[in-house]
């Protein structure tokens, strides 16, 4: 194992014996031990991405169908229709320059790189309090006596696991790499979970995909339509008009991306962990757990991760909440306009749509499990109606432009009454086209007005 592993948990180190293999006095607890070594060796940051990959494949597993031509063709010319009917919709031009047709697999590779930005930020935290929590549990044990016995047997005679926790360094580093594991595990599982139910890139209100890419889930999208009586190419459709829209919306509003991400970040600066609910979960973990990361997330669950929030943390998931809402409200708002003068089934597939939210869709997990937030429907509907009543009072350019900058976005207030914000009864600003006009051309500060030499002669 790696040289900065303590004394008991290197190769060379508690004199092990050669005919136990290389794990010294791991040798005899093999292959637990050589699988633990594998899952320790992480040091690509607070998560274990490679173990939260491999979780999310073996989530997946073999119903995962794989993509053809005849996939790659249809998804690409649903796309292409879709960008033909949103042109006269919306003032946002088409954002997606390459359209692809992801399997569940696919699904997970592309947007890893997203989920790192979002996850890393919450489980640096998280992972900081859990090494509190079991550096804490070690050293109360003192000896080996109160670990299991599959685990004592392995440890060198007359180990102090007090002294072992109070000489840091190391041990904090190895503590690190567990609680990068323990949360690798969590996200896996519900990365795929998602992967399993997600329609398309964008699906959970976030941008998933690499830039300029529109991409729909077939197999996701066949079952989606299940039972629904309306013919497959019209589901298709409909759900890549809502990929399109996100897509312009992610492409031509390039601030938004960090202003979601950023307000996750905000709130993960004061997250905390249940160490009590952490202590419990640790003494019912069997060891043999960390090598099984299904029963691992199984067995940490959301109450360790799920602290109660601090009144800067309520604010911030609150702003990302109303942000999360705004983008969903939007892009219902508009591909509703789109597909109904094309679609006979637009209000139904819309409804359905809707109640994924209602009960409990993908957006709605996530979020409760990796950062605490519940994507309430009530706000994806209110958002909804106010860029309707922005639409009609301003036309498709003016319900755009509030996307402009993002001190321009509706407030929690304003989506609880949308005629308000319009008119400007409740909104800061009453028109945000002449607000962005007056942002491009005041001219910048060049400080106080020098005094006039000539004033004092």
């Amino acid at each position: 194992m790696s040289s900065q592993f303590p004394f008991g948990f290197t190769p060379g180190d508690g004199g092990g014996d050669p005919e136990k293999g290389p794990l010294g006095p791991f040798g005899g607890a093999a292959p637990f031990f050589a699988e633990l070594e594998k899952l320790l060796s992480w040091q690509g940051g607070p998560v274990n991405w490679e173990l939260a990959r491999q979780v999310a494949a073996r989530t997946v597993g073999s119903d995962d169908p794989a993509i053809t031509a005849a996939d790659e063709e249809n998804v690409a010319g649903a796309l292409r229709i879709a960008d033909i009917w949103l042109d006269p919709v919306t003032s946002l031009p088409a954002g997606g320059s390459t359209a692809r047709a992801w399997s569940r697999q696919q699904w997970i590779e592309a947007t890893l790189p997203v989920w790192r930005t979002l996850c890393d930020p919450v489980a640096t935290k998280v992972v900081e309090a859990m090494r509190a929590g079991l550096s804490g549990g070690l050293a109360q044990l003192g000896g080996a006596e109160g670990l299991p016995p599959e685990v004592a047997a392995a440890l060198p005679p007359g180990l102090d696991l007090g002294q072992l926790m109070a000489a840091g360094g190391p041990v904090v580093e190895m503590m690190n790499r567990v609680g990068g594991m323990l949360f690798g595990a969590q996200v896996g599982q519900a990365i795929g979970t998602l992967a399993g139910e997600v329609v398309s890139s964008t699906e959970i209100g976030l941008p998933l995909a690499p830039v300029g890419t529109a991409a729909l889930l077939p197999a996701n999208v066949a079952a989606f339509g299940e039972g629904l009586g309306i013919e497959a190419e019209e589901v298709r459709i409909y759900l890549a008009l809502r990929e399109a829209t996100a897509t312009r919306l992610f492409a031509h509003v390039p601030w938004l991306r960090a202003h979601l991400l950023g307000t996750v970040e905000e709130y993960a600066r004061g997250i905390t962990v249940d160490q009590e609910a952490l202590g419990q979960v640790m003494r019912m973990v069997d060891p043999t757990m960390i090598t099984d990361p299904e029963k691992l997330s199984e067995a940490l669950g959301e109450d360790v991760f799920a602290d109660a929030t601090t009144p800067e943390q309520e604010a911030a998931l609150g702003r990302l909440e109303v942000a999360l809402a705004l983008v969903e409200g939007w892009v219902d708002h508009v591909t509703d306009i789109a597909a109904s003068e094309h679609l006979p089934a637009a209000a139904r597939l819309r409804e359905m749509v809707r109640r994924r939210r209602a009960e409990g869709g993908p957006a709605e997990q996530t979020f409760a499990t990796l950062v605490g937030l519940s994507l309430r429907p009530r706000r994806l509907r209110e958002a909804a109606a106010l860029w309707e009543a922005l639409r009609v009072a301003r036309g498709s350019d003016g319900r755009d432009a509030v996307w402009g900058h993002p001190d321009l976005l509706p407030s929690a207030d304003d989506l609880a009454n949308p005629e308000g914000f319009v008119s400007g009864a409740t909104a800061s600003l009453l028109d945000p086209i002449a607000e962005i006009e007056k942002l491009r051309d005041t001219p910048p500060n060049e400080g106080p007005d020098e005094p006039d030499p000539d004033a004092s002669a």
